[in-house]
């Protein structure tokens, strides 16, 4: 449960970072600044080249949270929360920190590292 629970959270931490960056950066860097401007370009540059890695990571993001899922047995109301979450800013974050508690929660033993 550990290493899944851990490519769900570098994944929901990425996608979450980049989304933000994309829509609360780039956006309005590429559509309120004048055409052809150093901010402008930034923007487009931004939207253009983070909007297409966030695409591909968000379905990446998509896999890992899903597998998360059926390794913890979530019920699908919350599997499709969690899902969704990944496509709004800042609101990506709560997403996984609900996600964490509850898998550290229901797995306390299993996430525990045993005394060797």
């Amino acid at each position: 449960m550990t290493g899944t629970l851990t490519r769900y959270r570098v994944m929901a931490t990425v996608v979450g970072v980049l989304l933000i960056v994309l829509i609360l950066v780039g956006m309005p860097l590429k559509y309120l600044f004048e055409d052809g401007s150093g901010a402008q370009e930034a923007g487009e540059w931004i939207t253009t080249n983070l909007g297409v890695a966030h695409g591909w990571l968000y379905m990446i993001f998509l896999v890992t949270a899903f597998l998360l899922s059926r390794k913890a047995g979530w019920e699908l109301g919350f599997t499709i929360v969690t899902l969704l979450c990944g496509t709004v800013p800042v609101l990506s974050f709560w997403a996984e920190h609900r996600a964490t508690a509850r898998v550290r929660a229901e797995y306390a033993d299993e996430l525990t590292p045993s005394a060797a």
